[in-house]
């Protein structure tokens, strides 16, 4: 049986250098890592999964929450008959990753070879809470309400929806009578018209203009001719 699992390794020294002073801390806090087991990581999904509207709300504060659950996971192991070690938030944040990471793999794997084929034993609770879209969850909310007070007096109650109110132009657009539209339309045409005569006679202007230069030029070269003629002789 193939189970696919990801974990994450901290704390590596892939150059084999010799360890600094902070390194050496990080190694003393490696070796006082908790260790855990097959009954503590049940102990930590079922735990997380319990609060995992929790953790799913907009505004949450995840440390806290992390604190929670480790709290949880420590008192559920003291029941259990084990005693003298502890596990940390960050601990239980970090594990809770890893397992996310492998809960993925295993859906890829159920996707594509179905679920029969996937082996990992803490699938199936994961899938049950992870796993579910927003239309089973918003099903399952209104099951559970169908037999309260509440979910009667929603029932009873009819809600009138609020359509969006469409803009100003589009209902003028719609509500305006054929004629209105040809007489809009013959208005365009005429600015159209009067906006290229303007434009012609801009063009004629021009052209009388230059034509003015051209005569002053030529009479100013006619007046120069004589005098030149003179100062020849």
């Amino acid at each position: 049986m193939e189970v696919i699992e990801a974990i994450v390794i901290q704390n590596v020294d892939a150059e084999g250098k010799e360890p600094t002073a902070s390194s050496s801390v990080e190694s003393d806090k490696t070796k006082a890592e908790f260790i855990w087991t097959l009954q503590a990581t049940w102990h930590l999904v079922n735990t997380r999964l319990e609060m995992d509207q929790a953790f799913e709300q907009p505004v949450c504060k995840k440390k806290q929450l992390w604190q929670v659950v480790a709290e949880k996971v420590n008192a559920k192991l003291r029941e259990s008959g084990v005693t003298g070690i502890t596990v940390k938030a960050y601990e239980c944040d970090l594990k809770w990753r890893n397992m996310l990471a492998t809960y993925r793999k295993n859906t890829d794997r159920a996707r594509r070879l179905g679920v029969a084929s996937v082996h990992w034993e803490f699938f199936k609770a994961m899938h049950e809470v992870l796993g579910k879209s927003r239309e089973e969850i918003e099903a399952q909310r209104q099951a559970k309400l169908s037999g309260t007070r509440v979910g009667k007096a929603i029932a009873s109650k009819r809600f009138t929806p609020i359509l969006p109110t469409p803009p100003a132009t589009a209902a003028a657009c719609i509500s305006r009578p054929p004629q209105d539209i040809l007489q809009l339309y013959m208005e365009l045409q005429e600015r159209k018209l009067n906006m290229w005569a303007q434009q012609k006679a801009l063009e004629e202007r021009k052209i009388e203009a230059i034509n003015n230069l051209a005569q002053a030029i030529s009479s100013l070269a006619h007046m120069n001719s004589p005098q030149t003629s003179k100062d020849g002789h």
